[in-house]
């Protein structure tokens, strides 16, 4: 078949060309964003899921949304050890941009605010860990704010204290326009704790204001347990939705429908094999999407098309997706990862969405579990692993087990 009518987009958040299985969580942010516009209460919300699962394609379907209704809207990735100062900065500038010009004044004032948060000077912990060499201190950032500061507000140097009035007066401001603000954060789970304890602080005074503003975080599935750890009552704060693979029938559909606008086809038997490949996971529906519609020679693509495909793509996905996290593993990380292969393996059969036992990993290694302490870290870490649960770890990629299982 043609390859360049291939209608498959298996690429890091790239939107496929069929968004299937996600209206239920697209309908539901329209009725907040209606809500928050008309002045109700709603809370925030929070995207969870291993990788692959389409989290981040949602997140920019949801981004979207909120830009049709006119409202402003601030989106980044958090990163470890990086603090959110600048990159919320940022983000935030180009939101206030999308509401400018019905109030210049407030705008104007808004943008010196930031301007103020943007380049307030991190406190002395920080400060140490961005010094330059010789002990000088990193250059001051300029946020591009064509704007005097406004000091005395956002500017006390403590990120809670800074990022409530911040937001607050970010959502004065959209509210005086007649729309509102949505921020955008991918990877959530890797902010730094005073940065997560002030963005729940925040999102509780604004709430209770009734100021039209949204937080919309993706993250691994231990995200809640993050946001909990650094705030009781942010179970109360956020309507936290868990992003899954496709049912049957959407995963039919993500594959079917793009074929049909190319002129394609499968059979149902090529379908039912297509799901046992992928497990109904969004990005490897693509990935393998793709390498079927490249190898078939005609349309019905059918049973036989996918078993030549699937070695292919099993071997593209063994070099891009899992070998490139692999590799990022430590010898004695590997070790670790393969033991938990197994011990999901032996549990209940290599479904490796399940999480294990870390006395079990550490059975099968036949070393004492506190001396797998620093392996299991640095992979948490790393976000290869995951742990929502105490004393249980688990893959934050769908079928890594499967794939250290073929490995020597």
């Amino acid at each position: 078949m043609d390859p360049i009518r291939n209608p498959y987009a298996p690429g890091a958040g790239q939107r496929p060309p069929e968004l299937a299985g996600r209206d239920a969580e697209l309908d539901l942010f329209d009725v907040v964003l209606e809500r928050i516009t008309r002045g109700r209460p709603e809370r925030s919300v929070v995207l969870t899921g291993l990788r692959g699962v389409g989290k981040t394609v949602l997140l920019n379907a949801l981004r979207s949304a909120a830009v049709r209704r006119g409202w402003g809207t601030a989106k980044f990735e958090a990163r470890p050890d990086q603090p959110m100062r600048q990159p919320l900065a940022a983000a935030l500038h180009l939101a206030i941009r999308e509401l400018a010009g019905a109030d210049p004044d407030g705008t104007r004032h808004t943008l010196g605010v930031l301007k103020g948060f943007a380049q307030r000077e991190v406190r002395e912990g920080r400060t140490a860990k961005a010094a330059g060499r010789g002990g000088k201190a990193a250059p001051r950032w300029q946020p591009g704010i064509d704007v005097p500061a406004v000091a005395g507000r956002a500017d006390s140097g403590d990120i809670e204290i800074d990022l409530v009035e911040l937001l607050t007066d970010v959502a004065n401001l959209a509210g005086d326009t007649g729309h509102g603000i949505a921020i955008f954060i991918d990877e959530m789970q890797d902010l730094e704790a005073d940065d997560v304890s002030a963005l729940c602080a925040a999102c509780h005074e604004v709430s209770q204001q009734g100021l039209p503003l949204i937080v919309v975080g993706a993250g691994l599935p231990h995200l809640p347990a993050v946001l909990s750890a650094n705030k009781s009552y942010s179970e109360r704060l956020f309507r936290y939705t868990r992003i899954d693979r496709l049912t049957r029938a959407d995963a039919d559909a993500a594959l079917r429908n793009p074929a049909k606008e190319e002129d394609g086809d499968f059979t149902d038997e090529a379908l039912e094999a297509m799901y046992q490949a992928t497990g109904g996971y969004p990005y490897f529906v693509q990935a393998y999407g793709k390498a079927v519609w490249d190898v078939a020679p005609r349309s019905p693509i059918t049973e036989a098309d996918v078993a030549v495909a699937v070695p292919s793509a099993d071997a593209e996905l063994a070099v891009g997706f899992f070998g490139s996290r692999y590799e990022r593993a430590t010898p004695a990380e590997r070790e670790y990862l393969r033991a938990m292969a197994d011990a999901a393996d032996s549990a209940s059969g290599p479904n490796d969405s399940d999480s294990v036992s870390t006395s079990v990993v550490a059975e099968l290694l036949g070393r004492p579990a506190q001396s797998l302490s620093p392996a299991r870290d640095a992979l948490l870490k790393k976000g290869l692993v995951y742990s929502a649960q105490r004393g249980r770890i688990a893959f934050t990629v769908p079928h890594f087990g499967r794939y250290l299982r073929t490995q020597e």
